[in-house]
């Protein structure tokens, strides 16, 4: 049975956190990032990020004011609440108003675990999970003033669980064509194991209706990386994904449990993907709603 939530119980540092994005059928988009987190000395604390492709904003909350579901995806900071049927939020902070209600349709989940037999690795530095590739929206959100319509959007929920994000990684994720369409998420991090470090991938594709999954474990090979893009060969198949230049929006990102460290990411990310099978272009899409995010150690 899968496990929507790891964190009861545990001792730091540990963090567990969910992404969500909302796009827009006009292109607008928001994420909100739920997490719990756990310090050295087994602190519990939580926080919400907002992010939009104007800027962001970070939410502390104590830890009593955190709750999830291990069954089902149910998560609630504050007075906030994420499932797999919609977001109820409600928050009124100096600089931030967001009041509204969203509904979602049935999630989009991939065929198997994205991790693969990585997920039964011990003393993983992150683990990483995809809840729904896309899934169709309805409702609209007040954000300081602002009406924001996502009625016949697309959402996309994934996760992360562990002690820090990665010293250095890429991740790319966009949606197009509708809810359950077409998609892509695709991550590289330089991942420690035993005495030293390797590049790992994981990497799901959907397009008219199949599933590409191309990972480390599955002999994926990263043959660059960078902020520019990256590309990744799996036996016959190689993706490129090349992207743009630019910080994008400051997000905090854990640490040792914590919320130490500050990456950035951008919402509205020209994104163009490209995917071969031999000599076979199958899919060539740009995408100017990508979210992107590139870190370096």
């Amino acid at each position: 049975m899968k496990k929507y939530y790891h964190g009861a119980g545990r001792r730091g540092p540990y963090f567990e956190g969910w992404y969500l994005k909302y796009q827009a059928r006009e292109g607008a988009a928001l994420a909100l990032i739920p997490a719990l987190h756990i310090d050295g000395e087994g602190r519990r604390s939580a926080s919400l990020q907002v992010l939009t492709d104007r800027g962001s904003w970070w939410l502390e909350y104590p830890g009593t004011e955190f709750q999830a579901s291990e069954k089902q995806f149910q998560v609630r900071v504050g007075q906030n609440i994420f499932n797999d049927t919609g977001a109820w939020l409600h928050i009124q902070r100096e600089g931030l108003s967001l009041h509204g209600v969203l509904r979602s349709g049935p999630f989009t989940p991939l065929r198997s675990d994205i991790m693969g037999p990585f997920r039964f690795l011990p003393g993983m530095e992150c683990a990483h999970g995809v809840h729904s590739m896309g899934h169709p929206l309805e409702g609209t959100l007040m954000l300081n003033g602002e009406c924001l319509d996502f009625s016949g959007g697309t959402g996309y929920v994934e996760t992360d669980r562990g002690r820090s994000f990665p010293s250095a990684y890429l991740w790319a994720q966009c949606a197009w064509g509708g809810p359950a369409d077409s998609g892509l998420m695709l991550a590289v991090a330089s991942v420690p194991f035993a005495a030293g470090r390797f590049t790992g991938c994981i990497c799901a594709v959907r397009h008219e209706g199949r599933e590409y999954r191309l990972a480390t474990y599955r002999g994926a090979r990263v043959e660059r990386w960078s902020a520019a893009g990256a590309v990744v060969r799996q036996g016959k198949y190689r993706l490129s994904v090349e992207l743009p230049e630019g910080r994008g929006h400051p997000l905090r990102a854990p640490a040792e449990g914590v919320m130490g460290r500050t990456i950035h990411e951008s919402l509205r990310a020209s994104l163009r993907c490209r995917l071969w099978a031999g000599e076979t272009l199958l899919l060539d899409h740009t995408d100017p709603w990508a979210s992107f995010e590139y870190a370096e150690a």
